[in-house]
C-alpha cells in the first residue's frame, strides 16, 4: 500500500505529464509551425494566474487500432474556467499534438461539461479549435461527441456569447461547432477551416486547390464570410480576443461593461458638417462618421473586409457599446445585396439578444439590380435584414445622412418598423428613388414632347428634389423625429440612449419566429 510521501509523488507526475501530453518534441514542432501549444494559449489568453482547469486526468477509452499502447493524459484538450479582465468565462484548448487535435468519445465530453457550466453559471465560453476532426479510431462514438457539442452550441445560442478562435487546421465536423457560435477569429497562414480538404476535391471534382485557398483565413474573410476577424499571429489574435470581448455582456440578463469615459457625449464634431458632399452621387466613407461618433474614434469592426458596401461592428457612447450598422457609400454606392443583408442580419440579431443598443446610419439608394441579385435570393436575403431589424426590441436609433430610397429605406431600421428614434441630417434624401429615376418614370411624356428634353429633364429633376427628396416631407409625418446638424450627431445619439436606457417591449407568446432562411 502506498504512503501519503507516494500519493503526493504520484499526483507530481501525473501533473507533470498532464502539461505535455505528447511529449517537449511534439511541443517544439507547434512552435516550428509558428504554433502555440494548447497550454500557452490558455495562459496567452486570460488573466495571469486565473485558469483554474478541469479534467486534466481524463483519457480515451478505446483499444482499437492501437491506441490501447497510447495513452494521452487530458485527452488532446485542456478545459476549465478562468477570467479576462476579472470576468469570468469558461474554455477549452485543443491540443494538436495529440492524435491531430481529433475528437473522441473523452474529448467531447470535457468540452460538453464546460459548456453545461458556462450556462448554468451565465459565463461566455471561447474554444480554441485546432483539430483534424473526428477520432477515425473511435468511430461513431466520436460522431455522436461532436453531436452532443453541436446540441449545446444551439441550445446557449442567445443565452450565453460564444467565441471561437480557430488556431489551426479544422476539418469535417470542426467546422461546424465554430459555425454556430457567435464570432469566428482566424489567424493568418495558420488557421484553415473546410468540411473536405484538398485531395478529396481534387478526386470528386478534379479542382486543384491549396489548403490556404480553400479554407484560410483570407478566403474566409473575403469570399465566405465565416471569419468575423483576423489576427496577423497569435499574438494578435489574442488582442482581437481580448478587444471583442470587451463590447460583450456575460449573457443575454445583463449589460456590457460600463466604461467610464472621460470623452464628452456631447462633443460637437464640427467636421461632419462637411462630410456628405455637395453632389449626391460623389462618394465619402461612412467611417468618418462612425469614427467621430464613438469614444475616442475606437471602433472595432466586424467582417471588415466581406460585404464592404455595409458596415457592421462594436462602438462605445459615453462608456457604453453600442452595435453599429452603416451603409458605405464608397463601395457599391452603400447599396444592399445579398451578402450585405445577411452580414447586417446576423450582426443584428447579435446584439438584440445580448442587449446592445443598435445604432444605425443610413446612405442607401436601394437593393442591387440584376439576374445575379434575384437568382442568388436578394428578396430572400433582404427579407432577412428586414426582418432583424424589426425584430429587435433593444433601443434603436436611425441616421439618416444622405439617401434613403424606396424598400431599402424601410429596412434601414425606420420608424415604421419600430425604431425608437430616427433623425435626419439637412442632407437626407428620402423617397421612393433617385431624382432622375422618379422624373424620368412620372414626367416620361413632357420630357418627350419637350423641344430640349436633357434641359427639362434637368429642371424637372431639380423641382422633384426640392419638392421631395428631402428630410422634411418625412418629418412633417412624424417618420423622422428631428433634422438636426450633423455635428451634432453624437449628442443626439447620447440623449436618445440615455432616454431609452429602461426601454421594455412586451413580445407576443409564441416559440419561435420564422425568419426567412
Amino acid at each position: 500500500m502506498k504512503g501519503r510521501a507516494e500519493k503526493y509523488d504520484e499526483l507530481a507526475r501525473k501533473r507533470e505529464l498532464s502539461e505535455m501530453p505528447a511529449g517537449a518534441e511534439a511541443v517544439q514542432k507547434q512552435h516550428q509551425r509558428g504554433k502555440r501549444s494548447a497550454r500557452e494559449r490558455v495562459d496567452a489568453l486570460v488573466d495571469d494566474g486565473s485558469f483554474v482547469e478541469f479534467d486534466r486526468f481524463v483519457e480515451h477509452r478505446t483499444n482499437a487500432f492501437g491506441l490501447d499502447e497510447k495513452e494521452f493524459l487530458g485527452d488532446g484538450v485542456i478545459t476549465g474556467r478562468a477570467t479576462i479582465d476579472g470576468r469570468q468565462i469558461f474554455l477549452f484548448s485543443q491540443d494538436f499534438s495529440v492524435l491531430g487535435g481529433s475528437l473522441g468519445e473523452a474529448f467531447a465530453e470535457k468540452i460538453c461539461k464546460v459548456m453545461d457550466l458556462a450556462v448554468r453559471t451565465g459565463s461566455p465560453v471561447i474554444g480554441i479549435n485546432d483539430s483534424g476532426g473526428a477520432r477515425i479510431q473511435e468511430g461513431v462514438v466520436s460522431l455522436g461527441g461532436y453531436a452532443e457539442i453541436f446540441w449545446r452550441n444551439v441550445q446557449a445560442s442567445g443565452v450565453v456569447p460564444q467565441l471561437s478562435l480557430i488556431a489551426g487546421p479544422c476539418a469535417g465536423g470542426a467546422v461546424y461547432s465554430p459555425a454556430i457560435t457567435d464570432f469566428i477569429l482566424m489567424t493568418e497562414k495558420i488557421s484553415q477551416m473546410f468540411i473536405t480538404g484538398p485531395e478529396i476535391i481534387k478526386t470528386v471534382t478534379g479542382e486543384d486547390v491549396t489548403f490556404e485557398q480553400l479554407g484560410g483565413a483570407t478566403t474566409h474573410a473575403t469570399k465566405s464570410g465565416v471569419a468575423h476577424l483576423v489576427a496577423t499571429d497569435e499574438d494578435n489574435l489574442v488582442e482581437l480576443t481580448r478587444a471583442l470581448f470587451s463590447f460583450i455582456p456575460q449573457n443575454n440578463r445583463e449589460l456590457p461593461t460600463q466604461y467610464d469615459c472621460d470623452d464628452d457625449p456631447h462633443r460637437i464634431v464640427h467636421a461632419l458638417d462637411d462630410v456628405v458632399p455637395d453632389s449626391p452621387n460623389k462618394p465619402y466613407d461612412m467611417h468618418q462618421v462612425i469614427e467621430a461618433v464613438v469614444d475616442y474614434g475606437d471602433f472595432l469592426e466586424i467582417l471588415p473586409h466581406y460585404a464592404e458596401n455595409i458596415i457592421c461592428g462594436f462602438g462605445r457612447i459615453n462608456g457604453a457599446t453600442v452595435g453599429i450598422t452603416g451603409n458605405q457609400p464608397s463601395v457599391l454606392a452603400g447599396v444592399l445585396d445579398t451578402r450585405s443583408s445577411v452580414k447586417a442580419a446576423r450582426f443584428i440579431r447579435f446584439c438584440d439578444a445580448f442587449n446592445i443598443p443598435l445604432v444605425t446610419f443610413v446612405d442607401v439608394p436601394g437593393f442591387l439590380p440584376g439576374t445575379d441579385q434575384e437568382y442568388g435570393g436578394i428578396i430572400l436575403h433582404g427579407a432577412k435584414l428586414l426582418y432583424a431589424f424589426a425584430e429587435a426590441t433593444v433601443p434603436k436609433i436611425t441616421i439618416i445622412t444622405r439617401k434613403a430610397y424606396g424598400g431599402a429605406y424601410d429596412v434601414m431600421a425606420s420608424k415604421h418598423i419600430r425604431a425608437d428614434v430616427n433623425l435626419a441630417w439637412p442632407t437626407a434624401e428620402i423617397a421612393v428613388m433617385g431624382a432622375e429615376g422618379a422624373v424620368k418614370t412620372i414626367f416620361r411624356r413632357e420630357i418627350a414632347a419637350s423641344k430640349d428634353g436633357e434641359a427639362k429633364t434637368r429642371e424637372l429633376i431639380d423641382e422633384y428634389t426640392e419638392r421631395f427628396a428631402n428630410a422634411y416631407i418625412a418629418a412633417q409625418r412624424g417618420y423622422v423625429d428631428d433634422v438636426i446638424e450633423a455635428r451634432k450627431t453624437r449628442s443626439a445619439i447620447a440623449t436618445a440612449l440615455h432616454m431609452l436606457s429602461k426601454k421594455r417591449v412586451a413580445r407576443p407568446k409564441r416559440k419561435h419566429g420564422n425568419i426567412p432562411l
